[in-house]
């Protein structure tokens, strides 16, 4: 994004930024200085980086212009935890949070009663029109939930955010849970909320999304003679269990030919979960194929493909997997069991074994997950 505003930017025009992306996904910039910093856990470079935006905001005027590109990932990259919580506390809560189950929503609601720059509080900081540019990784693509909304207003409260910790039993630090407690009892000042005034001269404007991603692959599957079916871009739930819902609906099609006539691929986008309770390596793309696998049983005219658009599946390498029709087959061949794997959240482990691992490196962008189920 910081790349693409340098090439469109007038030469002649003023231009400065910082942006903070996460370790080794940097594009050579001129005008924009780009800091790589700790993604999904927040770390000390991350918090440094957005101390100095915060700054660098508050001395705007209201003759300048602050463009915000804001994309998934934004709210760990973009921690700056007030001063009672600190950075340590922070990791190890967010550590706890992604581990939880928890839908991202519930996630960033604690994150933004945590923070001095999230939930609308960098547009409240500043002096100056803000026009904030999105890319959703987030189901809804509603603006305060992408990386914690830093230029919308805030919904949520303490309250709702202490209820979170509550309800995953979440064994947060002393000094976050005193805070939020704090904050619950009008302690803190809240986040800036709907109607507040400092969200009159800033406009935030959703540029990419998961729905764009599924039309431009239904286009894809059309142009080679092949239906499709968009599933929906907002599909959440345990990865999974999701898994087995869809292979029911590829049963009801490959068997009885209802919905579609094949060969008919089913799409769908959106961001599962998974509840972490073993201690393999892998994450809700991964995740969704093994029990996708174990579902389907080797049925021999389904393929399927399950990966995040940023190239990062969880906190691995790989961007996701590919699932074939002899890939339960293949894996116990190799000695591999996929039953035992998925129970210990190892679905890396499995397609790993067998090369079927998607790695595309580093993509730059962020619309969520993509899912593809090829019945022929």
């Amino acid at each position: 994004m910081a790349l693409a505003v340098e090439q469109h930017w007038p030469a002649d025009a003023a231009l400065e930024g910082i942006v903070v992306t996460r370790y080794r996904h940097g594009l050579p910039t001129k005008r924009i200085r780009v800091i790589e910093a700790g993604h999904p856990v927040p770390d000390s470079t991350g918090e440094a980086a957005a101390g100095e935006i915060l700054r660098k905001v508050e001395g705007l005027g209201p003759s300048d212009l602050l463009l915000a590109l804001v994309s998934g990932g934004g709210s760990a990259l973009l921690s700056l935890p007030v001063a009672s919580v600190g950075i340590e506390a922070l990791k190890a809560t967010t550590r706890e949070l992604l581990r939880c189950g928890a839908p991202i929503q519930d996630i960033n609601t604690v994150r933004k009663h945590l923070s001095a720059i999230l939930g609308g509080r960098l547009a409240a900081a500043c002096k100056a029109p803000v026009l904030a540019l999105l890319v959703s990784d987030v189901t809804g693509d509603e603006p305060t939930h992408i990386a914690s909304g830093p230029c919308a207003p805030d919904p949520t409260t303490f309250g709702d955010a202490l209820a979170v910790i509550q309800r995953y039993g979440i064994e947060a630090p002393s000094s976050v849970r005193e805070y939020l407690r704090r904050g619950a009892k009008g302690g803190v000042p809240e986040t800036p909320k709907p109607g507040d005034g400092v969200f009159l001269r800033t406009e935030n404007r959703v540029v990419a999304s998961a729905q764009q991603a599924l039309r431009a692959a239904s286009d894809f599957f059309r142009q080679r003679g092949m239906s499709s079916i968009i599933l929906g871009d907002s599909v959440t739930g345990e990865a999974s269990e999701v898994a087995k819902a869809y292979g029911a609906l590829t049963r009801q099609i490959s068997r009885y030919g209802d919905f579609a006539k094949r060969p008919v691929a089913l799409i769908s986008g959106g961001e599962c979960t998974v509840t972490v309770r073993g201690k393999g390596r892998g994450g809700r793309c991964t995740e969704f194929l093994l029990s996708l696998a174990l579902d389907l049983a080797g049925a021999p005219d389904v393929h399927a493909i399950a990966c995040d658009t940023d190239g990062i599946d969880g906190s691995e390498d790989n961007a996701g997997a590919v699932l074939f029709p002899e890939s339960l087959e293949h894996g116990l061949r190799v000695g591999l069991d996929p039953r035992a794997l998925l129970a210990n959240n190892d679905a890396y482990g499995f397609f790993s074994g067998i090369g079927d691992l998607v790695i595309t490196g580093a993509t730059r962008t962020n619309v969520n997950d993509y899912r593809a189920i090829l019945i022929t």
